[in-house]
Parts: structure tokens; C-alpha cells; sequence
């Protein structure tokens, strides 16, 4: 008799959204964006997480799988559309493991407080994406206690910050004035170009969807750790926002640093046993983070393999538990690469460089899958929906084009150059040139592989 599978219980499902939802390291980058962020943060819970966390949960209690929302594109648009969204939801995973890898080094820097050369450096940030690579080896249900905990780590961090924040303003004021004209949006173009990392902070639910095999009851499960995770997030967010905003003014924001920076202000200190601590614990949710992602991520590129819509070794499953090691080896050999080219790359921000791509290449991957949602309705009606979303077809048209718009926007914002002076185009053109490049390399995927539009109706198998 083979050994009993371990479940997540509800409270795990809660934690794991927290954890693959909640980004600590893009708190610094939406804080830079000025005091209006705290309009943009409940515009967007609204307009934004409320539709997709709804659409979300109807479609992953709808149809529970490994594809995610490669299997809900798929079925509603096709195998063709289905590669696209597996390979933009792919590619931004190792660069984002690359934006993470490259800030490894300095939190070293400020834990040991020995400084690292360009050499030394690069072999720490390759140890970070091996050791990611090798623990996404292993199945989620071997793995709840690094899920669970990095999840704990991240309200730990968020709480410290916004409650040093809080503490700041009552004793010594605020870094940055708080009024309501200044809390008022912000329309610059530097600002709206941050935007996007909201949106981005407030995706990655349908990644629970992925973790359904190991859940007690999924069909319950899936919108209770959606709407539940959601708004603790959305608390933890804002609250850990204001602390950074209490504590640097607006135009002085590391893109990259930006967290310990808030700590090092608000305790007068750069070093010393709490500053360690908050950089060790920052490290560690940098882990939680890739392996939360690891998982579904790879899943879902996997499964895409597995029916013809990504690269054959994507298709690779290993170990007694048959996991998706194809895509986690070729997400350590690019995010390898990306780290190694970065020296020579000119003089910027490598985190915002790297995370700004990978940002734009997530984006694109969730264009489709509000219409798929609406698409689903009507030409597969009579599947049963555990949970479905009520209302009239017209609000389900506005439920649909609402978060895609606004993906479209941030798109447009974080994408293209929109100011052509040489220090805008300089830091602008890599993430342009970038985004084109893998776009038209996830183009040459779905041509080798000669996947044509068969129908509207994916013939997978449905659970």
C-alpha cells in the first residue's frame, strides 16, 4: 500500500495565496510612485482584483487541472492562443528569478557586511536560481512548510515596516507629506509606469488552482483562500506601503533596495542585530517566493508540452513523484544566462531592468484570459460550475473588459518608451527590445511546431 498523499488543509490554501500573491520586494517600486499609490491601491482592489478574483475562482473550480489558465485559454480560443499564454507565463519566470538573484549580493552585503565583487557576486546569484531549481524538484505537498513560512515571514516584514512607519510619523513626521490633494492620482509618466506593479502584486491567484490535486476539498477551497487571501493582502499592502512612504521621499525610492532602505531610515541604523535580521528574513521570502511560483508555473508549462503547445523537453517529468523538471532546468539555464550577460549590460537598475521584463511578459499572458472566462460561458455552458459569478450578460461583459483594459494600459506604460530623451530611452529601450524578442521567439515556437487553429474547443481531457 503506497503512502498516504499529505493535503493542504484551508489554512495552508490561505497561507499559499498569500504567499505566491504577495510580493515583498515590489512594495519599493509601487511605493515610488507618491502618495497617490494609495488611490491607485483601492481603484485597482476594486476594479481590478475584484473581477479577476471572481473570474478566477469560477474557472479554476471549473476546470482543476495542472494547465491553469494555459487549459482555460486553450479551450476557449484554441491551441494557438493556448502556446502564446504558456509561453509568456513561462519566460517571465526566469526573469524574474534573475531580478531576485541579482539582489542577493547586497543583502549578503548588509547581513555578513562583507562587500562582494563583480565575480564572487555572480556565483552567489547562481547559487540562488540552482538551489530554487533544485527545490522546485520536489512536489508542493513536501513543501507546505516553506509555503506556509515564507507566507508568515512576508506579514512579518509588511507588519514591521508599516508599524515602524506609524511609529515614525507620530514622533518625528513623515518623509513625504500626506494630504489629500497629494493622495490624489498622479498622472505623470513616471508614475503610471509604476502602476503596473500594482496590478502585478495583485496577480497569481489562479497559481492555487494549480495545487488543487493536493487540496482536501478544492471546489471549496479555491475562493475561500482567494477571497480570504485577498484581503489580507490588500491590508498588508497598503500598510507596508505607507511605511516606506514614511520613510524615504517619494523621488529618493531604490527601485531595488527600497524595503531595507525603510528599515535602515526608520531605526537610524545600517547595521546592528534587527537590520540583519530584517535582511535575512527578506532573503528568505525571496526563496518562498520563486518556489510558490516554481510550481505552478512549471506545471502549467509542462502540461502545455505535454499537448503539443510548448517545446518537448518542457514535457520532462523526473523523481517518484513525476515532476515537471524540463521547465525548472530551463528556468535555471536562462535565468543563468540573464545573470551572467548583466555586467555588461550599460549602467542601471539590473532588479527594475529584470523585473520590468518580466513584468511585461506576465502581463501579456493574462490579455486573453478575461475574454476565455466570457468565451467559456457560452460555448460551454452546461459544464458544472461549484462556483460561478452571478449577473447579467452585460455585467459580465464589463467584469471582463475592466482588468484587461487596464492590462492593456500598464502594457502600453511599462513597455514602450514614451519619453524619447537619452536617459528615458537608455533605461526604457532593454525592456522594449527585450519584450520584442521573446515575443517573436514564442511566435518561432508555435511556427516550428506547426500549431494551427483547430477549432475553438480544446479536446483535453476535462476533470
Amino acid at each position: 500500500m503506497g503512502e498516504k498523499k499529505k493535503k493542504f488543509s484551508l489554512m495552508s490554501a490561505i497561507l499559499s495565496v498569500i504567499c505566491v500573491v504577495f510580493v515583498a520586494e515590489a512594495a519599493a517600486p509601487v511605493a515610488a510612485i507618491g502618495n497617490s499609490q494609495f488611490f491607485w491601491w483601492i481603484f485597482l482592489l476594486i476594479a481590478f482584483l475584484l473581477p479577476y478574483g471572481l473570474m478566477s475562482s469560477e474557472l479554476g473550480t471549473t476546470y482543476i487541472g495542472d494547465g491553469g489558465i494555459y487549459d482555460w485559454v486553450t479551450q476557449a480560443f484554441g491551441h494557438r492562443w493556448g502556446s502564446r499564454v504558456s509561453w509568456y507565463y513561462w519566460i517571465n519566470y526566469p526573469l524574474w528569478l534573475a531580478s531576485l538573484a541579482v539582489v542577493c549580493p547586497d543583502l549578503l552585503t548588509t547581513i555578513t557586511g562583507v562587500e562582494f565583487s563583480t565575480l564572487p557576486a555572480i556565483l552567489i546569484e547562481l547559487v540562488f536560481i540552482w538551489v530554487i531549481v533544485w527545490i522546485s524538484f520536489y512536489p508542493v505537498s513536501d513543501s507546505v512548510w516553506i509555503l506556509n513560512g515564507a507566507a508568515v515571514i512576508k506579514m512579518i516584514l509588511a507588519i514591521l515596516i508599516g508599524g515602524l512607519g506609524v511609529y515614525t510619523a507620530v514622533t518625528k513626521g513623515v518623509a513625504n507629506e500626506f494630504t489629500l490633494s497629494s493622495m490624489l492620482p498622479s498622472l505623470d509618466l513616471n508614475s503610471l509606469s509604476f502602476i503596473s506593479v500594482i496590478i502585478f502584486n495583485l496577480l497569481g491567484f489562479e497559481v492555487i488552482c494549480t495545487f488543487a490535486d493536493d487540496m482536501e476539498n478544492p471546489k471549496k477551497q479555491i475562493p475561500q483562500s482567494i477571497i480570504v487571501g485577498g484581503i489580507v493582502i490588500a491590508a498588508i499592502y497598503i500598510f507596508s506601503a505607507f511605511g516606506i512612504g514614511v520613510a524615504i521621499p517619494t523621488d529618493q525610492i531604490s527601485t531595488g533596495s527600497g524595503l531595507m532602505d525603510s528599515f535602515k531610515l526608520l531605526t537610524g541604523s545600517t547595521g546592528g542585530w534587527f537590520i540583519i535580521l530584517m535582511a535575512f528574513l527578506f532573503l528568505l521570502t525571496l526563496f518562498g517566493n520563486m518556489i510558490s511560483w516554481s510550481l505552478g508555473v512549471n506545471n502549467t508549462a509542462c502540461y502545455a508540452a505535454e499537448n503539443g503547445d510548448m517545446p518537448k523537453f518542457f514535457a520532462k517529468r523526473g523523481g517518484k513523484d513525476e515532476m515537471p523538471i524540463g521547465a525548472a532546468i530551463m528556468n535555471g539555464i536562462v535565468a543563468t544566462v540573464v545573470v551572467v550577460i548583466a555586467p555588461i549590460l550599460p549602467n542601471q537598475d539590473l532588479f527594475w531592468a529584470f523585473f520590468s521584463l518580466n513584468l511585461v511578459m506576465f502581463l501579456m499572458s493574462y490579455v486573453p484570459v478575461f475574454p476565455a472566462f466570457y468565451k467559456l460561458r457560452k460555448i460551454d455552458p452546461d459544464t458544472p460550475r461549484p462556483f460561478k459569478v452571478g449577473g447579467s450578460d452585460a455585467f459580465l461583459k464589463v467584469l471582463v473588459a475592466l482588468p484587461m483594459i487596464m492590462i492593456v494600459i500598464s502594457l502600453i506604460f511599462t513597455a514602450l518608451p514614451l519619453q524619447f530623451d537619452p536617459a528615458t530611452l537608455s533605461e526604457q529601450l532593454p525592456i522594449t527590445i527585450g519584450a520584442v524578442v521573446f515575443t517573436v521567439f514564442g511566435e518561432g515556437i508555435i511556427w516550428v511546431k506547426k500549431i494551427k487553429k483547430e477549432g475553438v474547443i480544446y479536446h483535453g481531457e476535462k476533470n
